[in-house]
C-alpha cells in the first residue's frame, strides 16, 4: 500500500512541476524589461537614418548608377568578399550587381583602391569595411597612414 501511495505522490508532483514550468509568467523575472515590438530593436532608427545618410552622400558625390542603393549595397559586398578571397560568393553577388545594371568598372576601381592600401594595421581602427566605404565613394582616395605606391605602368 505504501509503494502505491508513493507512486501516486511522485506522479502528482511531476505533473505539478510540468504545469508550473510550462507557465510563461512563472519563468519571467519581475525586473525584466518589456519586450520590444516585433521588427523594432533598440537603435534601429539610428541605423536606418545612417543608411539613408550613406545613400544620400553616395548620390551627392558619385551620381549615376554606382550611387543607386542596390548598386552601393551589392558593390561594397563584392569588393569586401574579393578582399577576403571568398570568390564564389563574390561572383554570385556580382551576377546580381550586373543584373541591376550597375557599372562593373566601379567594382574594379574600388577594389584597386582597397588593394593599393595594403593590409590594414591590426592595432589601428582602420578596417576593411571602412576602406571599402571610402573607396566606393572615391576610388582614387588614399587613406591616412597608408602609402600607395604609384604604378609604373598604365593601362591603355
Amino acid at each position: 500500500m505504501r509503494g502505491t501511495s508513493m507512486r501516486v505522490f511522485i506522479a502528482a508532483l511531476g505533473t505539478m512541476l510540468l504545469l508550473v514550468a510550462a507557465d510563461p509568467a512563472f519563468a519571467q523575472n519581475a525586473d525584466q524589461k518589456p519586450a520590444d515590438k516585433p521588427g523594432q530593436q533598440a537603435g534601429d532608427g539610428k541605423d536606418a537614418q545612417k543608411k539613408l545618410d550613406d545613400y544620400a552622400e553616395a548620390e551627392k558625390l558619385l551620381g549615376g548608377p554606382a550611387a543607386n542603393p542596390e548598386c552601393l549595397w551589392l558593390g561594397r559586398r563584392v569588393v569586401s568578399l574579393l578582399w577576403r578571397d571568398d570568390l564564389d560568393t563574390a561572383f554570385r553577388h556580382l551576377d546580381l550587381y550586373d543584373r541591376f545594371g550597375c557599372p562593373a568598372g566601379h567594382i574594379q576601381a574600388a577594389f584597386r583602391c582597397v588593394i593599393k592600401q595594403g593590409e590594414p594595421d591590426p592595432k589601428a581602427t582602420d578596417t576593411i569595411g571602412i576602406r571599402v566605404r571610402a573607396c566606393w565613394i572615391n576610388p582614387s582616395v588614399e587613406m591616412q597612414g597608408t602609402a600607395a605606391a604609384p604604378s609604373g605602368t598604365t593601362n591603355r
